[in-house]
């Protein structure tokens, strides 16, 4: 079987919930469409999982993406869900193959790494999981501003609502709780919302202004009596919205996804119980050692005049995203967790309701990404060619708007991104 005739080839390196819940899962679904051939991780148990889930014999299955690039050569694609900052190392390595490469968010967590992996992709396939921009209901967004039923825009008010109990569980008990560690959450969690916002917007980012604070998962906030972990008799157990048991045990009970998954990969409750007895999902959010803001704003002027502004916070109940965009002819309110859109014409006073619907993990931008990159790896594979809407050069300005925002929120000032043209890839 020629390599044109035959489906695309991928290695994934990162074999946690993104690498193997989401994409390792998505290409499991679909094996007429790509076949995961390598796999590579630091965590034995993890390989061992991802192995044995996906059908990669122990042969091929790495402890390093070094390893897994030198020893793989029949190889066409790489899936990199490392944590933050180990993004960048295999995807140089990756792209000094000649291989495709789609890159977890965010890109890296600094601007020097931006700028290296820029300087060497050049007009390689990068493609970076902004997945935002593949969710149905935000092509509606940019499809209904595109048509010009809004006249011209003016301003949008975005929300990342992530959940109290999401942000108790990414950011201040895992993954994500520190910046040394990983990166600042707003470019963690938010970096596709700007990137989002870049793109309905349709012009560069000039000037940005943000505020934002730890505010809550401070010891000082600790109720009094507070252990260390949940389980160690904690006097507020039963009414503390953040106590590991109502998270893992209550909300998500019966189930073995994010975020139980994560806590305890094995899955059963005596696995789960297990973990936050003993594991870092089992401390009490006020005696971690996290340092992340729990809360930011975010306010951006755009070339072309469109204002915007972000909010990110842990203090939701939901897990959704929230816009409304703002133009001389109309406006547009939209809840992605609902997939319901609600247009408003000034002209006619008529209201429409648009209902997007359901489509699963990111509105359905994690399936239509990971379906769009295997497609284009397939087109590179019989000699021809097609963009990704998040190339890695669509995805710089969103990472430049982090880091101008967190300049601003460290200085107390307004930032013009023309400041970082000197850092700018």
């Amino acid at each position: 079987m020629t390599a044109a005739s035959r489906p695309p080839r991928l290695a994934l390196v990162g074999l946690g919930n993104r690498g193997l819940d989401v994409y390792g899962e998505l290409v499991r679904g679909a094996p007429e469409l790509a076949t995961i051939v390598a796999v590579a991780d630091p965590d034995a148990a993890a390989l061992e999982r991802a192995g044995r889930r996906l059908g990669v014999p122990q042969e091929a299955r790495y402890r390093d993406a070094a390893a897994l690039l030198a020893a793989t050569r029949d190889l066409d694609a790489v899936v990199i869900a490392t944590p933050d900052r180990d993004h960048v190392a295999p995807a140089l390595a990756a792209l000094e193959r000649g291989l495709a490469v789609l890159l977890e968010k965010p890109i890296a967590p600094d601007l020097a790494q931006l700028r290296a992996l820029s300087a060497a992709a050049r007009d390689a396939e990068v493609t970076v999981a902004h997945v935002l921009r593949y969710a149905p209901f935000f092509r509606a967004v940019k499809g209904i501003l595109d048509a010009g039923r809004l006249g011209r825009l003016v301003a949008i008010d975005h929300t990342e609502n992530i959940g109290h109990w999401h942000f108790a569980h990414s950011y201040v008990r895992g993954n994500w709780r520190s910046e040394e560690g990983s990166s600042p959450m707003l470019l963690a969690k938010a970096c596709h919302d700007l990137d989002l916002l870049r793109w309905l917007a349709g012009a560069p980012c000039e000037q940005v202004t943000s505020l934002g604070e730890r505010v809550h998962f401070r010891a000082e906030n600790a109720p009094e009596g507070a252990p260390e972990r949940c389980s160690d008799g904690c006097p507020v157990e039963p009414t503390c919205p953040y106590a590991a048991s109502r998270i893992y045990q209550q909300r998500f009970a019966g189930t073995d996804g994010w975020p139980v998954r994560v806590v305890a990969p094995e899955g059963g409750a005596a696995a789960l119980d297990e973990a936050l007895r003993h594991g870092p999902y089992g401390r009490c959010v006020y005696r971690c050692d996290n340092d992340v803001v729990d809360h930011q704003v975010v306010q951006m002027r755009f070339a072309n005049g469109v204002m915007a502004n972000l909010t990110v916070s842990a203090f939701t109940e939901e897990n959704t995203r929230t816009v409304h965009l703002m133009g001389s002819h109309g406006e547009l309110h939209g809840d992605l967790g609902r997939g319901l859109l609600e247009l408003n014409d000034f002209a006619s006073g008529r209201r429409e309701r648009i209902e997007v619907g359901e489509a699963g993990a990111h509105g359905g931008g994690d399936q239509a990404l990971m379906l769009d990159f295997l497609e284009r790896v397939a087109v590179r594979l019989r000699g021809g060619e097609r963009s990704s809407p998040t190339a890695l050069g669509e995805a710089l300005d969103s990472h430049l708007m982090a880091f101008a925002a967190e300049r601003s929120r460290h200085e107390a000032r307004s930032v013009r991104l023309s400041e970082l043209q000197g850092d700018r890839p």
